[in-house]
């Protein structure tokens, strides 16, 4: 199981609601982003390991809006993975040129999903 897997198993043993698992998800990548940002002293080990957990994050929440069985209407499901998309996108661009002010794109998406998520939005 991937490290972002494991984590998202571990919190959903935490609290007892998927939106809430999936919040406290993306809170983490988000605060693994921004610790990025913030200490940037250029690429390394810290932007490659956040990058790589919200990358595995969000291909888990792309697999899980492309499945058959998910119960959302086909536009959130559309919209889930065009964000998922997005994101893929910023990511290898982060990882191809890297820069601090790409974060932020990567750090607000998953906080603005957070909070619509545990209803603060």
């Amino acid at each position: 199981m991937t490290n972002a897997a494991q984590a998202y198993a571990r919190t959903s043993h935490a609290t007892s609601s998927p939106r809430e698992i999936e919040a406290q998800a993306l809170l983490k990548a988000a605060r693994q982003l921004q610790e990025v940002q913030t200490n940037w002293a250029g690429p390394g080990q810290a932007l490659e390991n956040a990058l790589l957990f919200n990358r595995r994050l969000w291909s888990i929440f792309m697999s899980a809006a492309t499945a058959d069985e998910n119960p959302q209407p086909i536009e959130v499901r559309q919209k889930i993975a065009n964000i998922g998309v997005f994101v893929m996108k910023q990511t290898v661009d982060m990882q191809m040129s890297p820069d601090p002010a790409k974060l932020k794109a990567l750090i607000d998406i998953n906080c603005n999903l957070a909070a619509g998520l545990a209803g603060r939005a």
